[in-house]
Protein backbone atom coordinates (compact mmCIF):
# COMPACT_ATOMS: atom_id res chain seq x y z
CA UNK A 1 0.00 0.00 0.00
CA UNK A 2 1.45 3.34 -1.04
CA UNK A 3 1.30 6.48 1.03
CA UNK A 4 -1.67 7.70 -1.04
CA UNK A 5 -3.60 4.43 -0.88
CA UNK A 6 -6.79 4.66 1.19
CA UNK A 7 -7.20 2.90 4.48
CA UNK A 8 -10.29 0.74 4.46
CA UNK A 9 -12.34 -1.07 7.08
CA UNK A 10 -14.98 -3.69 6.32
CA UNK A 11 -17.80 -3.60 8.89
CA UNK A 12 -20.49 -6.30 9.09
CA UNK A 13 -21.90 -7.06 12.53
CA UNK A 14 -24.95 -8.61 14.13
CA UNK A 15 -24.26 -7.12 17.57
CA UNK A 16 -24.27 -3.38 16.93
CA UNK A 17 -23.66 -2.23 20.51
CA UNK A 18 -20.95 0.42 20.66
CA UNK A 19 -20.52 0.33 16.90
CA UNK A 20 -21.34 3.92 15.99
CA UNK A 21 -18.64 5.70 18.06
CA UNK A 22 -16.06 3.10 17.07
CA UNK A 23 -16.69 3.48 13.34
CA UNK A 24 -16.82 7.27 13.64
CA UNK A 25 -13.41 7.00 15.31
CA UNK A 26 -12.15 5.01 12.32
CA UNK A 27 -13.48 7.68 9.96
CA UNK A 28 -11.69 10.36 11.97
CA UNK A 29 -8.48 8.38 11.44
CA UNK A 30 -8.99 8.49 7.68
CA UNK A 31 -10.60 5.11 7.10
CA UNK A 32 -13.08 4.52 4.30
CA UNK A 33 -15.90 2.28 5.53
CA UNK A 34 -17.38 -0.55 3.48
CA UNK A 35 -20.39 -2.28 4.96
CA UNK A 36 -23.28 -4.66 4.34
CA UNK A 37 -27.09 -4.75 4.66
CA UNK A 38 -28.39 -3.80 8.08
CA UNK A 39 -25.01 -2.63 9.34
CA UNK A 40 -24.66 -0.20 6.44
CA UNK A 41 -28.15 1.20 7.09
CA UNK A 42 -27.42 1.77 10.79
CA UNK A 43 -24.16 3.56 9.99
CA UNK A 44 -25.73 5.67 7.24
CA UNK A 45 -28.57 6.73 9.54
CA UNK A 46 -25.92 7.76 12.09
CA UNK A 47 -24.33 10.04 9.49
CA UNK A 48 -21.29 7.86 8.86
CA UNK A 49 -20.03 7.97 5.24
CA UNK A 50 -20.23 4.36 4.14
CA UNK A 51 -19.89 2.40 0.87
CA UNK A 52 -22.17 -0.55 0.24
CA UNK A 53 -20.35 -3.85 -0.31
CA UNK A 54 -22.11 -4.23 -3.67
CA UNK A 55 -20.68 -0.91 -4.87
CA UNK A 56 -17.19 -2.20 -4.10
CA UNK A 57 -17.59 -5.71 -5.58
CA UNK A 58 -19.81 -4.73 -8.51
CA UNK A 59 -22.03 -7.68 -7.60
CA UNK A 60 -25.40 -7.31 -5.85
CA UNK A 61 -26.46 -9.04 -2.66
CA UNK A 62 -28.60 -12.02 -3.65
CA UNK A 63 -30.80 -14.66 -2.05
CA UNK A 64 -32.15 -12.35 0.67
CA UNK A 65 -28.63 -11.33 1.64
CA UNK A 66 -27.33 -14.89 1.99
CA UNK A 67 -24.64 -14.10 -0.59
CA UNK A 68 -22.98 -10.73 -0.23
CA UNK A 69 -19.42 -11.04 1.10
CA UNK A 70 -18.50 -14.36 -0.55
CA UNK A 71 -16.66 -12.62 -3.38
CA UNK A 72 -13.02 -12.59 -4.58
CA UNK A 73 -12.75 -8.83 -4.19
CA UNK A 74 -13.74 -9.18 -0.53
CA UNK A 75 -11.57 -12.14 0.37
CA UNK A 76 -8.78 -10.89 -1.87
CA UNK A 77 -8.82 -7.64 0.10
CA UNK A 78 -8.66 -9.63 3.33
CA UNK A 79 -6.16 -12.37 2.40
CA UNK A 80 -3.87 -10.36 0.16
CA UNK A 81 -0.26 -9.80 1.25
CA UNK A 82 0.71 -6.52 -0.41
CA UNK A 83 4.45 -7.03 0.17
CA UNK A 84 4.48 -10.30 -1.81
CA UNK A 85 4.99 -9.63 -5.53
CA UNK A 86 2.44 -12.20 -6.73
CA UNK A 87 -0.23 -10.94 -4.34
CA UNK A 88 0.53 -7.31 -5.16
CA UNK A 89 0.18 -8.09 -8.88
CA UNK A 90 -3.20 -9.76 -8.34
CA UNK A 91 -4.39 -6.85 -6.20
CA UNK A 92 -3.65 -4.39 -9.02
CA UNK A 93 -4.95 -6.66 -11.80
CA UNK A 94 -8.34 -7.23 -10.18
CA UNK A 95 -8.92 -3.76 -8.74
CA UNK A 96 -8.67 -4.93 -5.16
CA UNK A 97 -8.08 -2.38 -2.41
CA UNK A 98 -6.76 -4.18 0.71
CA UNK A 99 -8.54 -3.81 4.02
CA UNK A 100 -6.61 -2.91 7.15
CA UNK A 101 -9.40 -3.66 9.60
CA UNK A 102 -12.35 -6.05 9.49
CA UNK A 103 -15.09 -5.65 12.11
CA UNK A 104 -17.35 -8.67 12.17
CA UNK A 105 -19.47 -10.74 14.56
CA UNK A 106 -21.99 -13.41 13.72
CA UNK A 107 -25.71 -14.08 13.44
CA UNK A 108 -27.25 -14.72 16.89
CA UNK A 109 -27.53 -18.50 16.58
CA UNK A 110 -27.12 -19.25 20.31
CA UNK A 111 -29.64 -16.59 21.30
CA UNK A 112 -32.10 -17.96 18.72
CA UNK A 113 -32.00 -21.59 19.90
CA UNK A 114 -32.36 -20.40 23.50
CA UNK A 115 -35.86 -19.08 22.69
CA UNK A 116 -38.77 -21.27 23.67
CA UNK A 117 -40.51 -22.92 20.74
CA UNK A 118 -37.93 -22.05 18.08
CA UNK A 119 -38.26 -24.24 14.98
CA UNK A 120 -35.42 -25.99 13.17
CA UNK A 121 -35.83 -23.78 10.04
CA UNK A 122 -35.73 -20.66 12.24
CA UNK A 123 -32.56 -21.92 13.89
CA UNK A 124 -30.78 -22.94 10.70
CA UNK A 125 -31.55 -19.57 9.12
CA UNK A 126 -29.33 -18.06 11.83
CA UNK A 127 -26.31 -20.12 10.74
CA UNK A 128 -23.91 -17.49 9.46
CA UNK A 129 -21.77 -18.37 6.43
CA UNK A 130 -20.19 -15.18 5.15
CA UNK A 131 -19.36 -13.90 8.63
CA UNK A 132 -17.27 -16.88 9.78
CA UNK A 133 -15.54 -16.94 6.40
CA UNK A 134 -14.49 -13.30 6.74
CA UNK A 135 -13.49 -13.73 10.37
CA UNK A 136 -11.34 -16.80 9.68
CA UNK A 137 -9.74 -15.22 6.61
CA UNK A 138 -8.85 -12.09 8.52
CA UNK A 139 -7.61 -13.99 11.57
CA UNK A 140 -5.36 -16.08 9.31
CA UNK A 141 -3.95 -12.93 7.68
CA UNK A 142 -3.73 -10.95 10.93
CA UNK A 143 -0.22 -9.74 10.10
CA UNK A 144 -1.80 -7.46 7.52
CA UNK A 145 -5.46 -7.10 8.60
CA UNK A 146 -6.74 -6.63 12.16
CA UNK A 147 -9.86 -8.64 13.05
CA UNK A 148 -12.24 -7.06 15.57
CA UNK A 149 -15.02 -9.36 16.77
CA UNK A 150 -16.26 -7.94 20.09
CA UNK A 151 -17.48 -4.51 21.23
CA UNK A 152 -15.19 -4.86 24.24
CA UNK A 153 -12.23 -4.62 21.84
CA UNK A 154 -13.29 -1.34 20.24
CA UNK A 155 -11.66 1.07 22.65
CA UNK A 156 -8.23 -0.60 22.76
CA UNK A 157 -8.10 -1.11 18.98
CA UNK A 158 -9.03 2.51 18.32
CA UNK A 159 -6.38 3.75 20.76
CA UNK A 160 -3.73 1.56 19.11
CA UNK A 161 -4.71 2.79 15.64
CA UNK A 162 -4.51 6.40 16.81
CA UNK A 163 -0.89 6.11 17.89
CA UNK A 164 0.05 3.50 15.26
CA UNK A 165 0.82 0.89 17.95
CA UNK A 166 -1.32 -2.00 16.72
CA UNK A 167 1.59 -4.42 16.94
CA UNK A 168 1.96 -8.10 16.12
CA UNK A 169 1.13 -9.27 19.63
CA UNK A 170 -2.17 -7.37 19.75
CA UNK A 171 -3.04 -8.62 16.27
CA UNK A 172 -2.41 -12.21 17.38
CA UNK A 173 -4.59 -11.70 20.45
CA UNK A 174 -7.39 -10.40 18.24
CA UNK A 175 -6.95 -13.37 15.91
CA UNK A 176 -7.06 -15.83 18.81
CA UNK A 177 -10.31 -14.25 20.06
CA UNK A 178 -11.72 -14.52 16.53
CA UNK A 179 -10.98 -18.23 16.27
CA UNK A 180 -12.45 -18.73 19.75
CA UNK A 181 -15.65 -17.11 18.51
CA UNK A 182 -15.94 -19.25 15.37
CA UNK A 183 -15.05 -22.44 17.28
CA UNK A 184 -17.77 -21.73 19.84
CA UNK A 185 -20.21 -20.89 17.07
CA UNK A 186 -19.56 -24.11 15.17
CA UNK A 187 -19.78 -26.15 18.37
CA UNK A 188 -23.17 -24.60 19.22
CA UNK A 189 -24.48 -25.48 15.76
CA UNK A 190 -23.14 -29.02 15.94
CA UNK A 191 -24.58 -29.60 19.41
CA UNK A 192 -27.97 -28.24 18.36
CA UNK A 193 -28.20 -30.39 15.22
CA UNK A 194 -27.17 -33.50 17.17
CA UNK A 195 -29.80 -32.69 19.77
CA UNK A 196 -32.68 -32.23 17.32
CA UNK A 197 -31.77 -35.21 15.14
CA UNK A 198 -30.81 -37.64 17.93
CA UNK A 199 -32.84 -36.50 20.97
CA UNK A 200 -32.63 -39.95 22.54
CA UNK A 201 -28.80 -39.81 22.63
CA UNK A 202 -28.05 -38.31 26.06
CA UNK A 203 -24.28 -38.34 25.76
CA UNK A 204 -22.85 -37.32 22.36
CA UNK A 205 -19.77 -38.96 20.83
CA UNK A 206 -17.83 -35.74 21.27
CA UNK A 207 -18.53 -33.11 23.87
CA UNK A 208 -17.74 -29.44 23.47
CA UNK A 209 -18.03 -27.12 26.45
CA UNK A 210 -18.04 -23.39 25.83
CA UNK A 211 -17.52 -21.14 28.80
CA UNK A 212 -16.24 -17.61 29.10
CA UNK A 213 -14.17 -15.99 31.78
CA UNK A 214 -16.26 -14.07 34.30
CA UNK A 215 -13.47 -13.03 36.62
CA UNK A 216 -10.00 -13.81 37.86
CA UNK A 217 -9.90 -14.92 41.49
CA UNK A 218 -7.28 -13.97 44.05
CA UNK A 219 -6.35 -17.63 44.34
CA UNK A 220 -7.86 -21.12 44.32
CA UNK A 221 -8.58 -23.44 47.23
CA UNK A 222 -5.21 -22.41 48.67
CA UNK A 223 -3.12 -19.24 48.25
CA UNK A 224 -0.48 -20.98 46.12
CA UNK A 225 -3.08 -21.97 43.48
CA UNK A 226 -4.16 -19.64 40.68
CA UNK A 227 -7.87 -19.58 39.79
CA UNK A 228 -10.58 -18.00 37.66
CA UNK A 229 -14.38 -18.26 37.39
CA UNK A 230 -15.82 -19.26 34.01
CA UNK A 231 -19.52 -19.35 33.16
CA UNK A 232 -21.69 -20.73 30.41
CA UNK A 233 -22.35 -18.30 27.58
CA UNK A 234 -26.07 -17.97 28.32
CA UNK A 235 -26.41 -19.27 31.89
CA UNK A 236 -29.89 -20.33 32.92
CA UNK A 237 -31.78 -18.26 35.47
CA UNK A 238 -31.49 -19.54 39.01
CA UNK A 239 -27.89 -20.69 38.62
CA UNK A 240 -24.82 -19.30 40.33
CA UNK A 241 -23.55 -18.09 36.95
CA UNK A 242 -26.64 -15.87 36.63
CA UNK A 243 -26.43 -14.45 40.16
CA UNK A 244 -25.47 -10.87 41.03
CA UNK A 245 -23.28 -9.78 43.92
CA UNK A 246 -24.90 -6.83 45.69
CA UNK A 247 -22.37 -6.18 48.44
CA UNK A 248 -19.16 -7.30 50.06
CA UNK A 249 -15.63 -8.39 49.38
CA UNK A 250 -14.54 -10.14 46.23
CA UNK A 251 -15.83 -13.69 45.99
CA UNK A 252 -13.21 -16.39 46.41
CA UNK A 253 -12.91 -19.84 44.84
CA UNK A 254 -14.14 -21.50 48.04
CA UNK A 255 -16.94 -18.93 48.42
CA UNK A 256 -18.22 -19.80 44.95
CA UNK A 257 -18.17 -23.53 45.65
CA UNK A 258 -20.08 -23.10 48.89
CA UNK A 259 -22.52 -20.57 47.42
CA UNK A 260 -23.40 -23.02 44.66
CA UNK A 261 -23.96 -25.80 47.18
CA UNK A 262 -26.06 -23.46 49.35
CA UNK A 263 -28.16 -22.43 46.35
CA UNK A 264 -28.82 -26.03 45.31
CA UNK A 265 -29.69 -27.21 48.82
CA UNK A 266 -31.99 -24.33 49.77
CA UNK A 267 -33.85 -24.46 46.47
CA UNK A 268 -34.56 -28.19 46.93
CA UNK A 269 -37.30 -27.39 49.50
CA UNK A 270 -40.77 -25.98 48.95
CA UNK A 271 -41.21 -24.65 52.51
CA UNK A 272 -39.12 -21.72 53.73
CA UNK A 273 -35.64 -23.22 54.14
CA UNK A 274 -32.20 -22.14 55.28
CA UNK A 275 -28.91 -23.95 54.72
CA UNK A 276 -25.69 -23.22 56.61
CA UNK A 277 -22.68 -24.39 54.61
CA UNK A 278 -19.11 -25.17 55.62
CA UNK A 279 -16.67 -26.79 53.21
CA UNK A 280 -19.45 -27.78 50.80
CA UNK A 281 -21.46 -29.65 53.46
CA UNK A 282 -24.51 -28.39 55.35
CA UNK A 283 -23.63 -28.12 59.03
CA UNK A 284 -27.12 -26.69 59.56
CA UNK A 285 -30.32 -27.06 57.57
CA UNK A 286 -33.95 -26.47 58.50
CA UNK A 287 -37.42 -25.67 57.27
CA UNK A 288 -39.96 -23.49 59.07
CA UNK A 289 -43.23 -21.62 58.87
CA UNK A 290 -41.24 -18.58 57.77
CA UNK A 291 -37.65 -17.76 56.84
CA UNK A 292 -36.76 -16.39 60.25
CA UNK A 293 -37.79 -19.65 61.95
CA UNK A 294 -35.96 -21.74 59.35
CA UNK A 295 -32.74 -19.77 59.74
CA UNK A 296 -32.88 -19.83 63.53
CA UNK A 297 -33.22 -23.62 63.55
CA UNK A 298 -30.57 -24.10 60.86
CA UNK A 299 -27.97 -21.97 62.64
CA UNK A 300 -28.59 -23.72 65.95
CA UNK A 301 -28.04 -27.08 64.25
CA UNK A 302 -24.29 -26.60 64.78
CA UNK A 303 -23.52 -23.04 65.94
CA UNK A 304 -19.82 -23.78 66.44
CA UNK A 305 -19.34 -24.95 62.85
CA UNK A 306 -21.62 -22.16 61.59
CA UNK A 307 -19.00 -19.50 62.43
CA UNK A 308 -17.70 -18.19 59.10
CA UNK A 309 -20.36 -20.02 57.10
CA UNK A 310 -22.16 -19.50 53.80
CA UNK A 311 -25.95 -19.16 54.05
CA UNK A 312 -28.45 -20.30 51.42
CA UNK A 313 -32.10 -19.19 51.58
CA UNK A 314 -35.05 -20.02 49.34
CA UNK A 315 -37.05 -16.90 50.19
CA UNK A 316 -36.37 -13.17 50.00
CA UNK A 317 -34.18 -12.23 52.97
CA UNK A 318 -36.30 -10.10 55.31
CA UNK A 319 -35.36 -7.88 58.23
CA UNK A 320 -36.39 -10.38 60.92
CA UNK A 321 -34.02 -12.98 59.50
CA UNK A 322 -31.26 -10.42 58.92
CA UNK A 323 -31.50 -9.30 62.56
CA UNK A 324 -30.90 -12.88 63.68
CA UNK A 325 -27.83 -13.06 61.46
CA UNK A 326 -26.48 -9.88 63.06
CA UNK A 327 -26.61 -11.22 66.62
CA UNK A 328 -23.30 -10.84 68.53
CA UNK A 329 -20.86 -13.69 68.16
CA UNK A 330 -22.09 -14.70 64.72
CA UNK A 331 -19.93 -14.34 61.62
CA UNK A 332 -21.24 -15.00 58.12
CA UNK A 333 -19.06 -14.99 55.00
CA UNK A 334 -21.77 -14.83 52.33
CA UNK A 335 -25.52 -15.13 51.78
CA UNK A 336 -27.33 -16.22 48.63
CA UNK A 337 -31.08 -15.71 48.25
CA UNK A 338 -33.64 -15.01 45.52
CA UNK A 339 -33.76 -11.38 46.68
CA UNK A 340 -33.02 -9.07 49.63
CA UNK A 341 -35.36 -6.56 51.26
CA UNK A 342 -33.82 -3.10 51.45
CA UNK A 343 -34.02 -2.96 55.26
CA UNK A 344 -32.37 -6.40 55.48
CA UNK A 345 -29.46 -5.14 53.37
CA UNK A 346 -29.24 -2.05 55.58
CA UNK A 347 -29.03 -4.20 58.72
CA UNK A 348 -26.43 -6.60 57.35
CA UNK A 349 -24.21 -3.83 56.02
CA UNK A 350 -24.33 -1.56 59.08
CA UNK A 351 -24.83 -3.62 62.27
CA UNK A 352 -22.32 -6.50 62.63
CA UNK A 353 -18.53 -6.16 62.78
CA UNK A 354 -18.30 -7.96 59.45
CA UNK A 355 -20.69 -5.52 57.75
CA UNK A 356 -18.24 -4.38 55.06
CA UNK A 357 -17.12 -7.86 54.17
CA UNK A 358 -20.24 -10.00 53.96
CA UNK A 359 -21.02 -10.98 50.38
CA UNK A 360 -24.69 -10.61 49.47
CA UNK A 361 -25.56 -12.55 46.33
CA UNK A 362 -28.93 -12.21 44.65
CA UNK A 363 -30.11 -15.15 42.51
CA UNK A 364 -33.61 -14.60 41.09
CA UNK A 365 -35.31 -17.75 39.86
CA UNK A 366 -33.32 -20.08 42.09
CA UNK A 367 -36.53 -21.74 43.31
CA UNK A 368 -38.12 -22.06 39.86
CA UNK A 369 -36.38 -25.30 39.01
CA UNK A 370 -33.25 -25.58 36.90
CA UNK A 371 -33.08 -26.87 33.35
CA UNK A 372 -31.76 -30.46 33.38
CA UNK A 373 -28.05 -30.34 32.76
CA UNK A 374 -24.88 -32.35 32.96
CA UNK A 375 -22.62 -32.53 35.97
CA UNK A 376 -18.93 -32.43 35.03
CA UNK A 377 -15.99 -33.70 37.05
CA UNK A 378 -12.43 -33.30 35.82
CA UNK A 379 -10.04 -36.23 36.13
CA UNK A 380 -6.47 -36.40 34.87
CA UNK A 381 -6.65 -36.61 31.10
CA UNK A 382 -10.42 -36.73 30.90
CA UNK A 383 -13.85 -35.72 32.05
CA UNK A 384 -16.59 -37.60 33.89
CA UNK A 385 -20.08 -36.56 32.81
CA UNK A 386 -23.40 -37.46 34.40
CA UNK A 387 -26.93 -36.17 34.86
CA UNK A 388 -27.27 -33.99 37.92
CA UNK A 389 -28.90 -35.69 40.91
CA UNK A 390 -32.05 -33.59 40.59
CA UNK A 391 -34.65 -36.09 39.36
CA UNK A 392 -37.91 -36.05 41.39
CA UNK A 393 -38.25 -38.67 44.10
CA UNK A 394 -40.84 -41.40 43.49
CA UNK A 395 -42.00 -41.50 47.11
CA UNK A 396 -44.94 -43.72 46.13
CA UNK A 397 -42.39 -46.48 45.63
CA UNK A 398 -40.96 -46.15 49.13
CA UNK A 399 -41.50 -49.21 51.30
CA UNK A 400 -41.85 -49.49 55.07
CA UNK A 401 -39.94 -52.71 55.82
CA UNK A 402 -40.26 -52.83 59.63
CA UNK A 403 -43.00 -53.97 61.97
CA UNK A 404 -43.64 -50.40 63.09
CA UNK A 405 -44.93 -47.73 60.74
CA UNK A 406 -43.53 -44.18 61.01
CA UNK A 407 -45.71 -41.65 62.83
CA UNK A 408 -46.96 -38.60 60.94
CA UNK A 409 -44.27 -36.38 62.51
CA UNK A 410 -41.58 -38.94 61.82
CA UNK A 411 -42.73 -39.10 58.22
CA UNK A 412 -42.34 -35.34 57.84
CA UNK A 413 -38.80 -35.56 59.20
CA UNK A 414 -38.00 -38.62 57.09
CA UNK A 415 -38.95 -36.78 53.89
CA UNK A 416 -36.94 -33.74 54.98
CA UNK A 417 -33.95 -35.86 56.03
CA UNK A 418 -33.94 -37.81 52.79
CA UNK A 419 -33.72 -34.56 50.81
CA UNK A 420 -31.02 -33.26 53.15
CA UNK A 421 -28.76 -36.30 53.00
CA UNK A 422 -28.33 -36.20 49.24
CA UNK A 423 -26.47 -32.89 49.67
CA UNK A 424 -23.97 -34.29 52.18
CA UNK A 425 -20.69 -35.86 51.07
CA UNK A 426 -20.62 -39.67 51.30
CA UNK A 427 -20.68 -41.55 53.50
CA UNK A 428 -23.59 -39.33 54.60
CA UNK A 429 -25.52 -39.79 57.83
CA UNK A 430 -27.97 -37.05 58.82
CA UNK A 431 -29.91 -36.87 62.09
CA UNK A 432 -33.10 -34.80 61.97
CA UNK A 433 -35.61 -33.75 64.61
CA UNK A 434 -38.48 -31.31 64.22
CA UNK A 435 -37.63 -30.14 60.70
CA UNK A 436 -34.01 -29.36 61.45
CA UNK A 437 -30.71 -31.14 61.00
CA UNK A 438 -29.25 -31.80 64.44
CA UNK A 439 -26.21 -33.89 63.48
CA UNK A 440 -24.21 -34.64 60.34
CA UNK A 441 -21.60 -37.28 59.62
CA UNK A 442 -20.02 -36.41 56.26
CA UNK A 443 -17.27 -37.74 54.03
CA UNK A 444 -16.12 -40.57 56.29
CA UNK A 445 -14.57 -43.76 54.98
CA UNK A 446 -16.94 -45.80 57.21
CA UNK A 447 -20.70 -45.33 57.52
CA UNK A 448 -20.36 -46.30 61.19
CA UNK A 449 -17.91 -43.43 61.73
CA UNK A 450 -20.42 -41.04 60.10
CA UNK A 451 -23.18 -42.35 62.41
CA UNK A 452 -20.99 -41.83 65.47
CA UNK A 453 -20.03 -38.29 64.41
CA UNK A 454 -23.67 -37.39 63.74
CA UNK A 455 -24.61 -38.72 67.19
CA UNK A 456 -21.83 -36.72 68.84
CA UNK A 457 -22.89 -33.54 67.02
CA UNK A 458 -26.56 -33.94 67.87
CA UNK A 459 -26.22 -34.77 71.56
CA UNK A 460 -29.58 -34.98 73.31
CA UNK A 461 -31.36 -33.31 70.38
CA UNK A 462 -31.51 -36.60 68.47
CA UNK A 463 -33.89 -38.13 71.03
CA UNK A 464 -37.06 -39.07 69.13
CA UNK A 465 -35.56 -38.01 65.80
CA UNK A 466 -34.83 -39.81 62.54
CA UNK A 467 -31.71 -40.78 60.59
CA UNK A 468 -31.23 -40.55 56.83
CA UNK A 469 -28.45 -42.47 55.09
CA UNK A 470 -27.46 -41.74 51.50
CA UNK A 471 -26.68 -45.42 50.85
CA UNK A 472 -27.58 -48.70 52.49
CA UNK A 473 -26.34 -49.74 55.90
CA UNK A 474 -23.98 -52.64 55.16
CA UNK A 475 -24.29 -53.90 58.76
CA UNK A 476 -26.58 -53.31 61.70
CA UNK A 477 -23.91 -51.39 63.65
CA UNK A 478 -24.95 -48.04 62.12
CA UNK A 479 -28.56 -48.62 63.18
CA UNK A 480 -27.46 -49.73 66.66
CA UNK A 481 -25.48 -46.49 66.97
CA UNK A 482 -28.54 -44.47 65.93
CA UNK A 483 -30.67 -46.29 68.47
CA UNK A 484 -28.20 -45.31 71.22
CA UNK A 485 -28.74 -41.70 70.19
CA UNK A 486 -32.52 -42.04 70.61
CA UNK A 487 -33.35 -42.24 66.90
CA UNK A 488 -36.83 -43.67 66.26
CA UNK A 489 -37.02 -43.95 62.45
CA UNK A 490 -34.66 -44.65 59.55
CA UNK A 491 -34.72 -43.84 55.84
CA UNK A 492 -32.21 -45.45 53.48
CA UNK A 493 -32.08 -46.97 49.98
CA UNK A 494 -31.88 -50.62 51.03
CA UNK A 495 -30.30 -53.20 48.78
CA UNK A 496 -27.61 -54.65 51.04
CA UNK A 497 -27.07 -58.38 51.35
CA UNK A 498 -27.52 -57.71 55.06
CA UNK A 499 -30.87 -55.93 54.76
CA UNK A 500 -32.60 -58.58 56.88
CA UNK A 501 -30.03 -58.08 59.65
CA UNK A 502 -30.61 -54.31 59.56
CA UNK A 503 -34.42 -54.75 59.54
CA UNK A 504 -34.14 -57.09 62.52
CA UNK A 505 -32.07 -54.50 64.39
CA UNK A 506 -34.73 -51.85 63.76
CA UNK A 507 -37.46 -54.19 64.98
CA UNK A 508 -35.47 -54.95 68.13
CA UNK A 509 -35.12 -51.23 68.84
CA UNK A 510 -38.76 -50.46 67.99
CA UNK A 511 -37.65 -48.27 65.07
CA UNK A 512 -39.53 -47.71 61.82
CA UNK A 513 -37.55 -47.93 58.58
CA UNK A 514 -38.23 -46.95 54.98
CA UNK A 515 -36.43 -48.30 51.91
CA UNK A 516 -36.43 -45.74 49.09
CA UNK A 517 -34.77 -47.85 46.40
CA UNK A 518 -32.61 -44.89 45.38
CA UNK A 519 -29.05 -44.08 46.41
CA UNK A 520 -27.61 -40.55 46.76
CA UNK A 521 -23.82 -40.86 46.82
CA UNK A 522 -22.07 -37.51 46.56
CA UNK A 523 -18.32 -37.88 46.19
Amino acid sequence: MTESSPKRALVSVSDKSGLEPFVKGLVDLGFEIISTGGTRRVLAEAGVPVMDISEYTGFPEIMDGRVKTLHPKVHGAILGRPDLPADAEAIVEHGIVPFQVVVCNLYPFEQTIAKEGVTIPEATEQIDIGGPSMVRSTAKNHKYVAIVTKPSQYESVLESLKDDSLDEQQRRELAAAAFEMTARYDRAISDYLHEVTQPEETFPETLGITVEKRMSLRYGENPHQSAAFYTEVNPAAGTLASAEQLHGKELSYNNLLDLDAALVIASDFEQPAAAVLKHNNPCGLAIGENLSEAFGKAYEGDPVSAFGSIIGLNRTLDLATADQMCEPGRFIEAIIAPDFDADAIEALTTKPKWKNNVRLVKCPGMTDGRTPSFDYRRVTGGLLVQDRDEAPEASDDWEVVTERQPTDQEMIDLVFGWTACKHVKSNAIVYVNGGMVVGVGAGQMSRLDSAMIAAYKSGERSQGGIVASDAFFPFRDGVDEAAKAGIKAVIQPGGSRNDEEVIQACNEHGMAMIFTGRRHFKH
